[in-house]
C-alpha cells in the first residue's frame, strides 16, 4: 500500500485524535502503510473513517475552515474514496444531478464547474473510464436564443469531455419525449405539461416556465431510471444561477468554499433514514423576488447613508466590523411572520467588501454600484451565510421545498410540480404543503445550502429573467411583482386546504373558493400596508438625500456613483411608489377575477392530474 495514502488523515489525527474512534483509526492507518490488507481490514477501515468524520468535521469548523484544514478535510474524503476502490463494491447512492436553464450560459457554466470542482475536490464515488463514476448531469434547457441554445450543448460536450457526464436535453429530446404520450394522456395533463402537451409541434418551445420545464425533465428521468433498474439512484435538482459551495464568514470578510460534501452527505441520509425527498436551502443571495425585500431593503440603505454622512470622506474606511450569523433565514423579507419566522432587525449594517485599504468615498463608490443589482434578487446588506450546528447529515422535517436544491428517490416523481401552467412564483413552497400533507415524516430538510448568485459578476444583472423588462437605465418587475403576490395566495390557499385533508380529500368547489377569497382578502391587506410602509420610507430616503448638501454629492469623482443611487431611487419610485403599476395590477378587478379562476380551476382539478400522471409513470417506457 502507498505510504503515503493516508498522511492527511494521520496529520489530522495526531493534532485531534485523543480518543475511540480517531485514535483507534490512527493506529489501524499506521499500521495499513506497511501491509497489504484484507478485506475485513478494509471494511474496519471504511468504518472508523466514517465514523471519526463527525469528529473531524467539528473540528473543521469550531476553527474555522482556511486553506490548509479545508484542503487537509478535502484530502480525507479522497483517501477514504481510495479505500472504497480498494474493496471494489460501491452500493452507495448515484446521482443524477438536473439543471433547468433558459438563456443563461454564463450561470451554467459557473454552475458546471462548481459541480465538477466538487468532484475533484471530494471525489465521490471515484474517478474510473475517464468520468466521475456515480454522478451525472441532465442539462434540460429551456431557452429561447438560437445562440443561447448553442452554447449550452457546448457546454454539456465540454464537461462531459472533462469527466462530468452531461446529457443535454433540449427541445428536440423534449418534443421527442412529450410525442411519445398517447393524445388521452396529454389532454388530462396539460396543467402539468402545458400548452405543449396538446401542441408538441408548435415552434415557440422555449421559455414554457420552470416548474413546467422541471416537469418534462421528470418524464425523462422516469424513462432513464426506469431503463436501467437504477433503484438506488437519487434525482438532485439545482437551479444554474447556484454553485456546490458555501458562503462563510472570514472576521469582516467572507469567503466562497468547497466545504460541504454534499453527495457523501446525502447518501448517508438516504440510506440511514427512510426519507423519500429532502430540501436544502440557499446561501448568498436571497431566494426570493425584490417586491418582497424593499421594506427592509429601505431601512438598510437609509441606515447606511445617515451613517456615511457623518464620516470624513478621506478617511479609512470604517465598514469592516466582524461577521456574524445574527441574520435569520428570512432577515431580508418584508413579511417573514407569515412564514413563521420573527421579524428581523429594522437595520442590518453593511459590510463593505473592498480589499483594505481605502476610504468612505470608494466604499460609498462601491456601495452606489451595487445597489441596481438589487431589482435581480441581489441584496446588499442581507446576505444569507453557512452556519455548522452539528452533525451534516442530520434531518428534520420540512414543509418547503427550495426548487434549486432539492434531492428525492425515484419514486417521488409521482409529485410533479403542481399547478404549474400559472407560471406563479412560490411553486416550491405550495408543492412543500402537499408533499407534508401526503408524505408526512419522508419529506426532511438538511443544512446542506448551495450558494446563490443572482447576477453575473461582470454585468452586475441576471442574464435571463421572463417577464422582467428592462431599458438602459429603468426595469418593469410589475409582471413579477404580480406573479408574487398571486404565487403567495396559492401557497397559503394551499396551506389553508392542507388543513382540512386537501389533497386526499377531495373538496367541494365552495369550500375552495371561500378558502380563496378569505386568503386573498387577509393577504391583500398585508401587501397594501405594506406598499404604504414602502411608500414612507422611500420618501424618508428622498427627504434625506435631497434635503442635505451631503459630501458626496459635491465630489466630481463620484459622478457615476450619484448617478447609479440617482438610478436606484426612480426605479424604486416606478416599481414601489404611488403610482406603481405592480400594485395597479395585483389591484385590478378584471386581473383578480381571472386569477381567481386560474386557481380555482388548478386546485380542484390535482386530484385527477396525479391519478393521469401515475398512470403515464406506471406505462412501460416503450409505450409512452
Amino acid at each position: 500500500m502507498n505510504t503515503t495514502a493516508c498522511e492527511s488523515l494521520n496529520s489530522f489525527l495526531r493534532d485531534h485524535g485523543h480518543g475511540d474512534p480517531l485514535h483507534t483509526l490512527h493506529a489501524q492507518l499506521r499500521r495499513a502503510q506497511h501491509a497489504e490488507l484484507s478485506r475485513d481490514q478494509i471494511d474496519r477501515i471504511i468504518r472508523l473513517y466514517r465514523q471519526a468524520l463527525p469528529a473531524i468535521e467539528r473540528a473543521l469548523w469550531s476553527r474555522g475552515p482556511n486553506g490548509e484544514r479545508l484542503a487537509q478535510y478535502q484530502s480525507i474524503f479522497r483517501e477514504l474514496e481510495r479505500f472504497i476502490a480498494i474493496r471494489g463494491d460501491d452500493h452507495r447512492h448515484d446521482f443524477i444531478v438536473v439543471i433547468p436553464v433558459a438563456d443563461r450560459p454564463r450561470h451554467l457554466r459557473q454552475c458546471l464547474q462548481s459541480l465538477l470542482t466538487l468532484c475533484q475536490r471530494f471525489q465521490y464515488g471515484g474517478f474510473a473510464d475517464n468520468r466521475y463514476s456515480k454522478v451525472s448531469v441532465i442539462v434540460a434547457d429551456d431557452s429561447k436564443q438560437p445562440d443561447n441554445i448553442t452554447r449550452h450543448e457546448c457546454l454539456c460536450r465540454h464537461f462531459t469531455e472533462n469527466g462530468l457526464h452531461t446529457e443535454y436535453f433540449g427541445q428536440r429530446e423534449q418534443k421527442q419525449q412529450i410525442e411519445g404520450i398517447d393524445a388521452h394522456s396529454r389532454r388530462s395533463l396539460a396543467g402539468v405539461l402545458g400548452p405543449c402537451a396538446e401542441n408538441p409541434d408548435t415552434a415557440d418551445f422555449g421559455h414554457k416556465g420552470a416548474s413546467i420545464m422541471r416537469n418534462i425533465a421528470y418524464l425523462r428521468l422516469n424513462r432513464l431510471i426506469g431503463e436501467h433498474k437504477r433503484d438506488s439512484t437519487l434525482v438532485y435538482f439545482i437551479d444554474s444561477d447556484q454553485e456546490f459551495r458555501v458562503r462563510t464568514p472570514t472576521g469582516s470578510s467572507a469567503a466562497d468554499l468547497y466545504a460541504l460534501n454534499y453527495f457523501h452527505h446525502l447518501d448517508e441520509i438516504f440510506t440511514r433514514t427512510d426519507a423519500d425527498i429532502l430540501t436544502g436551502k440557499v446561501v448568498g443571495d436571497p431566494p426570493v423576488s425584490p417586491a418582497v425585500m424593499t421594506g427592509k431593503l429601505l431601512d438598510d440603505v437609509t441606515g447606511f447613508l445617515h451613517h456615511l454622512s457623518a464620516l470624513e470622506p478621506r478617511h479609512g474606511c470604517s465598514f469592516h466590523t466582524r461577521i456574524g450569523h445574527e441574520t435569520d433565514d428570512a432577515a431580508y423579507h418584508d413579511m417573514s411572520e407569515l412564514f413563521g419566522f420573527s421579524d428581523a432587525a429594522s437595520v442590518c449594517e453593511y459590510h463593505c467588501t473592498l480589499p483594505l485599504p481605502h476610504d468612505h468615498a470608494e466604499c460609498f463608490e462601491d456601495f452606489a454600484g451595487k445597489l441596481n443589482r438589487f431589482f435581480d434578487g441581489q441584496h446588499p446588506t442581507r446576505v444569507t451565510y453557512f452556519s455548522y450546528n452539528g452533525d451534516l447529515s442530520a434531518t428534520r422535517p420540512a414543509r418547503t421545498i427550495y426548487t434549486g436544491n432539492y434531492v428525492f428517490r425515484p419514486r417521488m416523481l409521482d409529485h410533479f410540480i403542481a399547478f404549474a401552467t400559472l407560471r406563479l412564483r412560490m411553486a416550491g413552497p405550495a408543492l412543500g404543503r402537499l408533499l407534508k400533507s401526503e408524505t408526512g415524516e419522508y419529506f426532511v430538510s438538511a443544512n446542506l445550502p448551495m450558494l446563490h448568485n443572482r447576477t453575473v459578476e461582470t454585468t452586475g444583472v441576471s442574464e435571463c429573467r421572463p417577464g422582467v423588462k428592462r431599458d438602459t437605465d429603468s426595469v418593469d418587475l410589475a409582471g413579477e411583482f404580480e406573479r408574487q403576490f398571486y404565487g403567495d395566495l396559492m401557497l397559503f390557499t394551499v396551506e389553508r386546504l392542507t388543513r382540512t385533508g386537501y389533497p386526499a380529500r377531495q373538496l367541494d368547489e365552495s369550500c375552495v373558493s371561500s378558502t380563496l377569497e378569505t386568503t386573498d382578502a387577509e393577504l391583500r391587506e398585508r401587501y397594501l400596508r405594506k406598499h404604504e410602509h414602502t411608500v414612507q420610507k422611500l420618501a424618508e430616503l428622498k427627504r434625506f438625500c435631497t434635503g442635505r448638501d451631503h459630501w458626496w454629492r459635491n465630489d466630481p469623482k463620484l459622478q457615476a456613483a450619484n448617478t447609479e443611487l440617482a438610478r436606484f431611487m426612480h426605479n424604486l419610485e416606478y416599481n414601489f411608489g404611488d403610482a406603481s403599476y405592480g400594485y395597479k395590477l395585483i389591484n385590478s378587478a378584471a386581473n383578480r377575477r381571472q386569477r381567481h379562476a386560474d386557481i380555482l380551476r388548478a386546485i380542484m382539478r390535482y386530484a385527477d392530474e396525479r391519478i393521469a400522471w401515475r398512470e403515464l409513470l406506471a406505462q412501460p417506457p416503450e409505450s409512452q
